[in-house]
């Protein structure tokens, strides 16, 4: 591997075996979540102690080269020296105070003039309070319950949308119609069936259901929802939590030429600063005025000041171009390896967040095989989720995991 750009762990440094151990003592199931290591392959480690660029270190000192990038929020990079010194000078003014810091006027600012359809924006703090927030503006709006969603898509960890039905009731959903990502037809039995109480419709940015191989949005469905849209006085909400930035700084409907009315933004809106925002149409504008949307610690200044330095280098170094460029030689080079070692793979999804699943591995034998691989040989791939680009992934990262990952072939190949 390359010479390590991190420090070295402190020698002190309880193990991830460890830390594991004391967790289950005193959190239930040793950690919640999707972060939860014991549902990837044998070998991931839970515990990291550092990150700089794309690369981290977890507690038994081993580095790797990320591709998860927390799972979407790092976009620049990990600890990114012009976001961490944006966040440095705010926290010695002040984060957590009576009110919000001028900052977020700015920030506000910044959202509608890098997003299009944006009259307006407002901030929160993960996109569970952005999809929600949206939803609830919706139905203020038009007065109107029902709300449209895809089969399978992820849209937060609330009862209204979480994936388990552990404590979840039948009333927690008793207003959501489901229809068919990608198929207008069942789009519009859906809207037809909600009988003229239709709030809204909310989509992902594309298909990145868990687990199965991603469906980017066809023009042809985005025209027809927006259209349904028009013609319902339904608002179209976006939840661009987990793409926004990354495809389009404009929204990633922005190339399809389809704007929202409504969208949430997460993930990689302040480059691992804890922040989410709303954004909307002057036609939500004294909606969004009349809910009742807040938390104790959403007008924190430091991840906003976090937030206007990432949105401002990704606009200067015009990121989603970068990343997209880096995510294609990931994906050319997976491919070469494919052919190379008989074993057919299919890639989806757009490149800066790429999924890669093997065919013909129902029990995902095959991409756990490759997946702890590797791992071991320092990169680190998700083997059912999609990954993540970073503006920090140069061209040698990109060869450099790609020779971990034909040690990852090797292991599916020796079965």
């Amino acid at each position: 591997m390359s010479q390590a750009l991190l420090p070295e762990a402190p020698a002190a440094s309880p193990s991830d075996d460890a830390l594991r151990a004391r967790a289950r003592a005193v959190i239930p199931g040793g950690l919640w979540g999707h972060l939860n290591a014991a549902k990837l392959p044998k070998g991931y480690p839970q515990y990291f102690t550092s990150a700089e660029g794309c690369r981290l270190r977890d507690a038994d000192g081993r580095e790797y080269i990320d591709f998860m990038c927390s799972w979407g929020p790092v976009v620049l990079g990990h600890r990114h020296p012009l976001v961490e010194a944006a966040a440095r000078s705010q926290a010695d003014q002040g984060d957590c105070m009576n009110g919000p810091a001028p900052v977020l006027v700015e920030l506000a600012e910044l959202l509608v003039d890098t997003i299009p359809h944006a009259d307006w924006a407002l901030l929160a703090k993960n996109g569970t309070d952005a999809t929600t927030a949206c939803v609830t503006i919706a139905r203020a709006a038009t007065g109107r319950r029902k709300v449209l969603v895809a089969r399978g898509s992820y849209h937060g960890a609330v009862p209204w949308c979480s994936p388990s039905l552990a404590g979840v009731t039948a009333e927690d959903r008793a207003h959501l119609l489901t229809f068919d990502y990608n198929d207008a037809e069942s789009l519009d039995v859906a809207a037809d069936a909600a009988k003229g109480d239709l709030a809204a419709v909310i989509v992902t940015a594309f298909r990145h259901d868990f687990g199965r191989h991603q469906d980017l949005p066809t023009p042809e469905f985005a025209r027809h929802l927006r259209a349904l849209c028009d013609a319902t006085g339904a608002a179209l909400i976006l939840d661009d939590v987990r793409a926004g930035f990354r495809i389009h700084l404009g929204g990633s409907w922005e190339p399809l030429g389809v704007r929202p009315d409504l969208s949430a933004f997460s993930k990689a809106i302040a480059n691992g600063h804890p922040l989410a925002a709303v954004t909307g149409r002057d036609r939500f504008r004294e909606a969004a005025t009349q809910v009742y949307t807040t938390g104790s610690f959403w007008c924190g200044a430091v991840p906003m000041a976090a937030a206007v330095a990432t949105i401002g280098e990704l606009r200067r170094i015009d990121g989603p171009a970068r990343m997209k460029a880096m995510g294609e030689r990931l994906r050319a080079g997976l491919d070469a390896l494919s052919r190379q070692y008989g074993l057919p793979v299919r890639q989806t999804g757009p490149a800066q967040m790429p999924l890669m699943i093997f065919e013909e591995d129902p029990d995902w034998a095959k991409g756990d095989a490759f997946c702890a691989s590797a791992l071991r040989h320092g990169a680190y791939f998700h083997p059912r989720h999609n990954m993540f680009l970073s503006c920090a992934h140069t061209e040698a990262d990109i060869d450099r995991a790609l020779e971990a990952a034909e040690a990852g072939f090797r292991a599916v190949q020796r079965g």
